[in-house]
């Protein structure tokens, strides 16, 4: 059961699904990470890559968020993640279900810029340094933004990823996480 942990949505209850192919950030992970960012998330425009139920992109709307981008290429998991958006009644936010490198190319070629991205790809693939590499060469980070990766706690990120630089890290049973910020003054390359 995974459920929204404090703001407007607080108390409701996610649609999941069973077995391990999406794991949903567990509550006391959210809540500790939600405290970690604590005021940076009010009217942030976020994107929520890899989203599966959308756990983390809809804690954030529920929290003042301003937008929320959601992409999810597991057709199953689209369509939980579409009905959790409409049983909470969200507008602001958008679905994309493709794979995470083909969307983000049209959203950079959109101009778009956003201060958190929640990054929770599939275990053991490397995904997160492939994925964060192409948010810094797309330069769809703004300055002083954030991303929040999650990942297997005995697999932890190099400290510094193409123009980001790892400026927390935290150990919550078998899942680590590790916040980057984008380096003030480094542009994308």
């Amino acid at each position: 059961m995974v459920r929204i942990i404090t703001g407007r949505f607080k108390g409701r209850q996610l649609d999941t699904l069973p077995g391990l192919n999406v794991r949903p950030t567990m509550d006391r992970v959210r809540e500790a990470l939600f405290s970690i960012l604590g005021d940076s998330v009010q009217d942030a425009r976020v994107l929520d890559l890899f989203s599966g139920t959308g756990a983390l992109g809809l804690e954030a709307l529920s929290r003042g968020a301003f937008e929320v981008v959601f992409i999810e290429k597991s057709r199953t998991a689209v369509k939980l993640l579409q009905q959790n958006v409409e049983m909470l009644g969200v507008t602001e936010c958008k679905v994309f279900g493709a794979p995470v490198e083909k969307v983000l190319p049209r959203l950079a070629a959109a101009g778009e810029k956003y201060e958190l991205v929640f990054l929770d790809p599939p275990y053991r693939r490397g995904l997160v340094t492939k994925t964060v590499e192409q948010l810094a060469r797309l330069d769809l980070v703004a300055t002083g933004g954030k991303i929040i990766t999650e990942h297997e706690v005995r697999l932890l990120p190099p400290a510094v990823l193409e123009g980001f630089s790892r400026i927390d890290w935290r150990k919550y049973g078998d899942t680590g996480v590790s916040i980057y910020s984008r380096d003030a003054g480094k542009e994308a390359p």
